[in-house]
């Protein structure tokens, strides 16, 4: 039988292809056996399998996944099995995508899979990072401390990344009442005050001049600007989907300085937390440096920590690879060499960790105080504007009358 799959590499590169097996499950174990981690796999003419359309699923987010993994901390330390853990997280559980996972889950382990191969084949839910991890505390013989990490971790990124991401809902929200406001006084108010003003005779300002300008332009070509819009919308889309469009805006982000000091700190704080929580579990320092440009989440702190790799397996110190990047502070850099000369670089790490993810905190902040007024101000002399083109000429009427 001829299988299509969908698998990752331990370098988080996706392949899709087909295999020829005589069943799923040795499909699955050769494709395992080429070290790939099989996310989807069905089998050819079979609807239901890699090209199902779930698009009424509920997506695993990361609080599921920080739940569960506490979850597990605790039954373990309890004493439950893995398997009787996973089975009662499935009964317990309200995300039935999850459910679903878990289900499987717990079928593998029955079946004599370990607990990270099983995780491995959920890639959707489970990072490579996660799974690492778990293979890491499997070897050490401390996967209730592993999963405790993993809870803690991923709490941490997911309150960090979703303070982040609220900051901006806020004034996207008020931009986009204020741009459909506009529209709705371009297309419906303007043109009937502009017959007004032009039978009038007076001569017009520059000002109002570009409003009326605005407004025929909507009035007239309103369909084609909404489609070019559309069009220029879904070029972005796409740009942002390929490899060099990913690699340009997640420069932008490290660059733009409103954004800078956000991001480029977020992704500081997610390097030193991810190799601290690694290194705690016995995890190589090279392999956590590689795990870590995989879930980093930007491609110039990827690159970097890639370079950094290659580094380090030719001798190079960690703190020397980093020193060589301007992306990473001196201080950064600094705190690292103390600890590899101290014997602390894990301590090291976990302060780092907590300094920038504070340091995020704080500019956050900074920047949900300043967006208001900022706001404020520059909706205002927008409608100021456009309130004085169109008023203009209308007292000039009165005036005359």
């Amino acid at each position: 039988m001829l299988f299509k799959y969908e698998a990752i590499t331990n370098t988080g590169e996706k392949k899709i292809g087909s295999i020829d097996a005589s069943s799923k499950d040795s499909a699955i174990a050769s494709l395992q056996r080429r070290g790939l981690i099989v996310s989807a796999i069905a089998e050819e003419g079979v609807k239901n399998g890699v090209f199902h359309l779930s698009f009424f699923d509920k997506r695993v987010k990361m609080k599921d996944v920080v739940i569960m993994s506490r979850q597990i901390s605790t039954l373990f330390e309890s004493q439950v099995s893995a398997l009787k853990a996973f089975n009662l997280l499935a009964t317990n559980t309200e995300n039935p995508a999850l459910v679903k996972i878990l289900d499987t889950i717990s079928t593998d382990i029955q079946s004599g899979v370990s607990i990270s191969e099983a995780l491995a084949r959920h890639p959707d839910a489970f990072s490579l990072f996660y799974i690492n991890m778990v293979k890491a505390g499997e070897e050490s013989g401390k996967l209730t401390q592993t999963f405790s990490y993993l809870a803690d971790y991923l709490d941490r990124q997911y309150q960090l990344t979703s303070k982040t991401k609220n900051a901006l809902i806020y004034p996207a929200f008020v931009i986009g009442v204020f741009v459909i406001v506009m529209i709705m006084m371009f297309t419906f108010i303007i043109p009937r005050l502009e017959v007004i003003i032009r039978d009038s005779g007076q001569v017009l300002p520059f000002s109002t001049k570009i409003v009326f300008a605005i407004s025929n332009l909507l009035v007239n070509y309103g369909l084609f600007v909404l489609i070019g819009l559309c069009l220029f919308g879904l070029y972005i889309y796409k740009m942002t989907k390929s490899d060099v469009g990913k690699k340009y805006l997640d420069h932008l982000k490290i660059s733009i300085p409103i954004f800078k000091n956000i991001y480029g700190k977020l992704y500081l704080s997610r390097i030193a937390d991810n190799m601290d929580t690694m290194l705690s579990s016995g995890i190589p320092i090279v392999r956590a440096i590689e795990l870590t440009s995989v879930v980093v989440g930007n491609r110039v702190y990827e690159d970097l920590l890639k370079d950094t790799t290659e580094k380090v397996k030719s001798g190079s110190s960690l703190s020397d690879a980093f020193s060589a990047h301007p992306e990473i502070p001196p201080i950064m850099a600094g705190m690292i060499r103390v600890g590899e000369e101290t014997g602390a670089l894990g301590s090291i790490l976990k302060t780092l960790g907590k300094f920038y993810a504070r340091e995020v905190n704080d500019a956050v902040d900074t920047l949900v105080s300043l967006i208001e007024p900022a706001m404020i101000i520059a909706l205002g002399l927008g409608v100021g504007l456009l309130l004085t083109s169109v008023l203009m000429p209308i007292y000039n009427i009165a005036g005359g009358i």
